[in-house]
C-alpha cells in the first residue's frame, strides 16, 4: 500500500490552519461562513455504450471509452452551518466569471450579516478588480487556505460528491446536459441540506503534519 503526500510551503501555514479551523469550530456571531471554490474544466463525456445498471451482486458498469463534448466550470459557495449551496456554471474560468459569482452570492445573502469566505489562492481570486469588489463590500472577510492546502476548504467535499453522483456516473452528449445535471443535483440537495461537520481541531491537524516532518528530518532528507 502506498499513499501520496505533499507538504505546504506556505510560510503562514500554521496561522491559516488555525484561522480557518477556528471559523469551522467557533463561527463568529451574526455572521455567515461560506466555503467558495470552482470545479474547473469538468468534461461532458458520453460513454460509447449505455451504462449498465446495478443488479444484485453486480455493480453498475460503464464503458471505458467515451466521446468528449466540451467542458464547463462549476462555481459553488456552501454555507458551513446549513449546508445550503449557491451554485452556477460558466463556460470560462476567469476573474470576470468570479466577479459575476460574487454578485450572485451577494444577491442571495441577507443584509446585516458579516460574511467570511474561505477560498484558495487561485489567481482569479486575487486580481485587482476582485480586490476592488471586496473593498466596496466591507462586510466580506476573505480567509485564504494555505498553498497546497485546498483540503481545508469544505466545499471540496461537496465537489467530490457532485463528481461521484453526477459526473462519473453520467453520460452527457452536451455541456448543457452536464451543467443541468450538476445544478439540478445541488438544487435537490438544498431541499434537505446536510452540512459537512468539521471535527478536527487545529492542534490535531498540526500534530499530524508534524509527525512525517520529523520522520523525514531524521532520515536525513
Amino acid at each position: 500500500m502506498l499513499e501520496n503526500f505533499k507538504f505546504s510551503e506556505d510560510p503562514q501555514f500554521v496561522e491559516k490552519v488555525r484561522d480557518i479551523v477556528g471559523l469551522y469550530l467557533n463561527p463568529p456571531d451574526r455572521a455567515i461562513v461560506l466555503c467558495v471554490d470552482e470545479k474547473s474544466q469538468v468534461q461532458a463525456l458520453n460513454r460509447t455504450e449505455p451504462i449498465l445498471p446495478l443488479v444484485p451482486g453486480v455493480p453498475a458498469r460503464q464503458s471505458h471509452d467515451y466521446q468528449r463534448h466540451g467542458v464547463t466550470s462549476l462555481f459553488a459557495a456552501m454555507d458551513v452551518a446549513s449546508g445550503v449551496t449557491i451554485s452556477t456554471c460558466y463556460r470560462r474560468h476567469r476573474h470576470p466569471e468570479f466577479l459575476r459569482f460574487l454578485n450572485e452570492i451577494e444577491d442571495h445573502l441577507p443584509a446585516g450579516l458579516e460574511v467570511h469566505l474561505v477560498m484558495d489562492n487561485y489567481g482569479t481570486h486575487k486580481v485587482a478588480k476582485v480586490r476592488g469588489w471586496f473593498a466596496r463590500h466591507p462586510r466580506y472577510h476573505v480567509h485564504f487556505t494555505p498553498t497546497s492546502g485546498s483540503w481545508l476548504n469544505l466545499v471540496e467535499r461537496l465537489f467530490a460528491e457532485v463528481t461521484e453522483r453526477c459526473v462519473r456516473r453520467g453520460s452527457h452528449t452536451a455541456v448543457r446536459m452536464l451543467e443541468t445535471a450538476m445544478l439540478d443535483y445541488l438544487d435537490q440537495r438544498n431541499q434537505n441540506p446536510q452540512p459537512f461537520v468539521w471535527t478536527a481541531d487545529a492542534d490535531l491537524i498540526l500534530g499530524k503534519v508534524e509527525r512525517p516532518c520529523k520522520r523525514i528530518s531524521r532520515s536525513g532528507h
